[in-house]
Order: C-alpha cells, then sequence, then structure tokens
C-alpha cells in the first residue's frame, strides 16, 4: 500500500495506535495506545507520543519531543485527560506538550500552523491558538490561553492562568504574570510590562494605517493615559462607537473576561 505509515525498525507503535496515511515514525520513537496521528505527520528519532493524545495533519515532530505526558501536577490521580494538536504545526528538538488535568479542563490544545522551537514547554490545560511562534526555552504554565499570531521570544514564561491576547509579542526573557490585552509588546523586567503595540508584526499581517492607528489610541488610552482600568474601559467604548473597529472591540471583550488581573 503507497500510502501505508512508514515505522523504522527500531520504534515501537503500540497495538492501540492508529495512525494516518503517509506518516512516518522515526528510530527509536515511542507512539502509545489511544494515540491518533493524521495524515502526513512525521516524527523525526527518539519522540514519544503518549495516549490520549490526537494529532492532525502533516505535523513535524523533529526530535527528541516528549508529547503527551501526564500534567506535571500533584493533584494528577491518572483520570483520563487529553492532548489535542490541530495541522501543519512544526515541533522543534526537546518540545514538550502535557495532557490536561482533571481538576482542569482536562484537555490541553494547540492549533493550526504554530512553529514551537526546541525546548519549548506547553503545560497541562493550556490553549494556544494558530499561526504563533515560540522562540527557544519559551515556556508555558498550566492553564495558559494564547490567541493567534502571538510571539513568544526566547526564554519568555508565562504564569499559571494568564492570557496572551492575539498579535502580541512577548520580548527575550520577559516573564508574564497578568493577562497581556492583544495587538501589546512586552519587554523584559522583573516582570514583563507592555511596551507599546506589536505594529511590525500587525502591518506584516495586513492590517492597514487606519487599523493600527486605532489600535495605538485604545493603547494610550489603556497604558499612557494615567487613567484607573475602570475609567480607561469607558474610553475605550467610546473610541470604538466613534471608530467602528472591530479591533478596538475586541481589546475590551478581552478586558472584560479577564481572571487575572490585566499586565499595567
Amino acid at each position: 500500500m503507497d500510502n501505508a505509515p512508514i515505522i523504522h525498525p527500531s520504534a515501537v507503535v503500540e497495538p492501540g495506535a492508529r495512525l494516518g496515511a503517509g506518516v512516518r515514525v522515526g528510530a527509536f520513537c515511542y507512539i502509545g495506545d489511544d494515540v491518533v496521528v493524521g495524515d502526513g505527520t512525521a516524527f523525526g528519532p527518539h519522540c514519544s507520543v503518549q495516549g490520549p493524545t490526537t494529532i492532525g495533519r502533516d505535523n513535524r515532530f523533529i526530535g527528541h519531543c516528549a508529547i503527551g505526558g501526564e500534567p506535571q501536577d500533584k493533584k494528577f490521580k491518572g483520570e483520563r485527560v487529553e492532548l489535542v494538536i490541530g495541522d501543519r504545526n512544526t515541533f522543534r528538538e526537546f518540545c514538550t506538550v502535557n495532557r490536561g488535568t482533571g481538576t482542569g479542563s482536562s484537555i490541553t490544545r494547540v492549533g493550526n500552523d504554530n512553529w514551537l522551537l526546541a525546548y519549548t514547554h506547553v503545560a497541562h490545560d493550556c490553549i494556544v491558538g494558530d499561526h504563533c511562534v515560540f522562540s527557544n526555552n519559551a515556556t508555558l504554565a498550566g492553564h495558559v490561553t494564547v490567541g493567534d499570531h502571538v510571539i513568544l521570544s526566547g526564554f519568555a514564561g508565562v504564569h499559571q492562568f494568564c492570557r496572551i491576547g492575539a498579535h502580541a509579542f512577548i520580548g527575550m526573557g520577559a516573564f508574564v504574570n497578568g493577562d497581556v490585552p492583544p495587538f501589546t509588546m512586552v519587554a523584559q523586567e522583573s516582570y514583563g510590562r507592555p511596551r507599546g503595540i506589536n505594529s511590525e508584526g500587525l502591518k506584516r499581517r495586513g492590517f492597514d494605517a487606519e487599523r493600527i492607528a486605532a489600535i495605538k489610541r485604545a493603547y494610550r488610552v489603556l497604558y499612557v493615559s494615567g487613567a484607573p482600568l475602570a475609567e480607561a474601559r469607558i474610553t475605550l467604548a467610546e473610541l470604538a462607537d466613534a471608530t467602528g473597529s472591530q479591533d478596538v472591540q475586541a481589546l475590551i471583550e478581552f478586558i472584560d473576561s479577564a481572571e487575572r488581573p490585566l499586565l499595567r
């Protein structure tokens, strides 16, 4: 069969695993029971995948990745928890992605078209959107939510339960201990602090000058005006009404749904 999986003789694939068409499993890999792998996905040498894990199409695991391992949580008692990975993601050397917890959402999710570079870590119950880049050694603690088109620079760390809004940029070595609004850049200090909007990233993704100008005005309201958050929220609502900006409205919705303090 031309599209049958190609499995290196040294690899171990448990009987309960299901591999799609054209899947390649490299030397010394381990694919456990209750693992589903979509068509065209490839595992380099020394990768391990524990179940229950579902992996989509055309993903690349370069080597020494540990995927679907038990959550690093002392409350975990062996209950059924899952990892779900989308399509066309690249996981570089020594990436670790853990399953969820029974006391959390029970599922860790990684979306589509993401790049997770060497030594990156996605902990239990995290949700990662689409088109994100995690540079070397970037780390998510448990229950973190990351929006689409987010960049985490090298050695960035995100505290548990924090949210990173879409199109945000976290600078090298920044430690994030609060919610980061969409479009925002965060720089390294003792803890990360907002330092403007991610305008260069927005331009690369097709945001025109008018959209970026509205986001900049919203940023100034939130971070430059000195107004308390409640007052800034009112001004943002007025700005959204005046401009009709969906991006400003998305920023307001992000603030309103916060469970942790906003990073300010």
